[in-house]
């Protein structure tokens, strides 16, 4: 597989103040490496005012940490939500061309795993009686004006069904820091191998690209040493971030990465086959393959042109770990996908903390198509509206529609025989006195994904609405499905959405089967 390296127009990094960029919030969000030059020198260097201010608000900030009961206090460390999983504030963008330093580690993070079975509280009840039951209708159903948007996918799982040999149902699901952390595909993933087969886990990056990255039912190490390029910035100058959207370097010996199948739980136990997305070029050094701690092969990624590449491992279906050290500097690689030769699902979850649906388009055209037709999924999923939503109407809205429209014109000419779904905007709040006032402009986007769904021929699910629409989210929060900042779900609430979604795919795809004249 081959793709060039060189930007195609319109990929240019746009500046902070461009409409494109708008600022994002808070601290705790992942931007590393973003100090600039100022203006001015600062006068009275320690002893000046401003110095003394910023002096007590660092001892304030860090008093928390001191202690573990102020645990809760800690400003830049997520608060948690729910069963097993934490709210984290999106990244800006850092709009300049470059990399970053990962300043977290990877490690095994068994406070951010969501249980197998996440208990709904009490009051959910009444708000979402299928998701509680685990069965029946979905409050809504999948819309598709076509008839012939799911067929792909839905032929592709009854294949799986009949337990065809080498048949997988692929999903790779996109979205912002609600799938970054996991959430709602997990729950996905899950009840869609518990009935139709564990094929393997997917796709996941080379390392925790922010730090609310995570996957349930896997177990990922990665040591220091990583500078990653983003398509949330810093930009890749040659727009190549691979199929995550994160383009990892090695700074030099020594810097690996680790993947192995689950220790606990039902899911995740096995893998068939290891897969190592990287990227070949001119600066690229050697790097070692373990498997269950062997080498199993030295790769060169030194090339004359840059070119993207994917190195297959199989191994006896089972548990095994798979190394990636770089044994050098120059090592540039995008991820690993683990899977089973086994009839079941995978789920791709390839989420991209502060990204909005647009950036997709960051990528160089050629290179993104070519990393889709190589994981070759049945089901593309977009799950973006968040941090849309935290624009507001500073990003024009018909700019929103035609941005996201030629986007997923992109995923379905590089994607054709593949079906696709997104999944709208959950609601959005703001608190007022003691009450909560939805953001106007949720409505507003969920309308123009219903739209462009339609016009691209992609189905798609109202999460606004099946959650209650206008004023639903403070309704959420009230009743333990709404996070604490009145934008993410929590646990509880992650997990109904989860729910939702497969019961709306398995009401679509029994209604497609019963249909004698199914596309």
């Amino acid at each position: 597989m081959t793709s060039t390296s060189s930007p195609h127009d319109g990929h240019e990094p746009r500046a902070a103040s461009g409409r494109d960029v708008p600022p994002a919030a808070g601290a705790g969000d992942g931007r590393e490496g973003r100090g600039g030059p100022t203006n001015s020198p600062p006068r009275n260097g320690l002893t000046s005012s401003a110095a003394r201010a910023m002096a007590t608000l660092a001892l304030l900030v860090l008093v928390p940490y001191v202690h573990p009961s102020l645990r809760r206090l800690q400003l830049l460390t997520p608060l948690p939500e729910g069963e097993g999983l934490v709210v984290v504030a999106p990244p800006a963008p850092a709009a300049s061309v470059g990399e970053t330093a990962l300043v977290v580690e990877t490690t095994e993070q068994a406070e951010l795993r969501q249980p197998e079975e996440v208990a709904l509280p009490p009051a959910a009840a009444e708000l979402a009686p299928a998701a509680v039951a685990s069965e029946g209708k979905p409050p809504r159903s999948i819309e598709d004006p076509s008839g012939r948007a799911m067929a792909p996918f839905f032929r592709a799982l009854a294949a799986v069904e009949r337990k065809e040999p080498g048949s997988i149902a692929r999903i790779s699901y996109f979205g912002d820091s609600i799938v970054a952390g996991d959430w709602v595909t997990s729950t996905l993933r899950r009840r869609l191998q518990k009935r139709f087969g564990d094929a393997g886990h997917g796709f996941m990056l080379m390392a925790n690209a922010w730090p609310g990255y995570f996957h349930n039912d896997v177990v990922r190490l990665a040591g220091p040493g990583w500078q990653v390029s983003r398509v949330v910035g810093p930009f890749a100058k040659d727009g190549l971030y691979g199929l995550g959207g994160v383009s990892f370097r090695a700074q030099g010996a020594g810097v690996f990465s680790r993947f192995a199948t689950a220790k606990t739980g039902s899911f995740g136990r096995a893998v068939s086959r290891f897969a190592v997305d990287y990227l070949r070029h001119p600066e690229g050094g050697r790097m070692e393959i373990r498997i269950d701690g062997e080498i199993r092969e030295t790769l060169d990624t030194q090339a004359a042109e840059a070119a993207s590449a994917i190195a297959t491992y199989e191994v006896p279906d089972g548990p095994h770990e798979l190394e990636v050290r770089a044994q050098g500097p120059g090592v540039r690689a995008f991820g690993v996908w683990m899977e089973r030769d086994t009839p079941g699902v995978v789920l791709d979850a390839i989420g991209i903390q502060g990204c909005r649906i647009r950036f997709l388009d960051k990528s160089d055209d050629a290179h993104f198509a070519e990393q889709l037709r190589a994981r070759s999924p049945a089901l593309t999923v977009f799950q973006y509206g968040m941090n849309e939503s935290e624009d507001g109407e500073l990003f024009p809205l018909d700019q929103v529609e035609s941005t996201m429209k030629a986007v997923l014109d992109q995923v379905k000419a590089a994607l054709p025989g593949s079906s696709c779904l997104l999944v709208g905007p959950m609601d959005r709040a703001d608190k007022k006195g003691e009450g909560y006032r939805s953001r106007p402009v949720i409505p507003k986007l969920s309308a123009i994904q219903r739209r462009v769904a339609a016009q691209v021929g992609c189905g798609y699910f109202d999460t606004f609405g099946a959650m209650g629409g206008p004023g639903s989210m403070g309704v959420w929060v009230q009743r333990g499905l709404g996070g604490a900042d009145l934008a993410h779900p929590s646990g509880a609430g992650a997990e109904v959405i989860g729910r939702w979604l497969y019961l709306a795919l398995m009401e679509a795809y029994e209604a497609w089967k019963a249909d004698p004249a199914r596309p």
